[in-house]
């Protein structure tokens, strides 16, 4: 790895050689580092080769007998990821369904009388 000096305008300092040792320690510690790094993809590696290894295909049989125990244990998975809303939030959603359903309500009677009118006058 090569060492970079940045030399500004009017810095007389940085014409002056760099200090070696601080570079070779630099250098050392960049390489360790990179030896870390390179022992957790192994291991990585190694792993993934492992699941790998591990799933095998299930026979038929096997598979429709265990179908709703796996259908079961993925439900439970999916639900333990849910945010399920407060005790406030929850009452502030049935108070919307109640106005939203009683909207409807009224609008449904108001359009029955209104027909029921017309009708009445058509045929009366």
């Amino acid at each position: 790895m090569a060492h970079v000096t940045r030399i500004k305008a009017g810095d007389k300092k940085s014409l002056e050689e760099p200090n070696k040792s601080s570079t070779s320690k630099n250098v050392k510690k960049a390489v360790k580092i990179a030896k870390d790094v390179v022992k957790e993809e192994k291991k990585a590696i190694k792993k993934a080769k492992k699941a790998e290894k591990a799933k095998k295909p299930m026979s038929m049989p096997v598979r429709i007998i265990t179908a709703p125990f796996r259908y079961i244990k993925n439900s439970w998975i999916e639900i333990r990821q849910v945010r399920w809303p407060n005790r406030k939030a929850t009452w502030g959603l049935v108070f919307a369904i109640f106005v939203y359903s009683a909207f409807f309500i009224v609008l449904v009677m108001l359009l029955d009388a209104l027909f029921n009118f017309i009708f009445s006058k058509i045929l009366g």
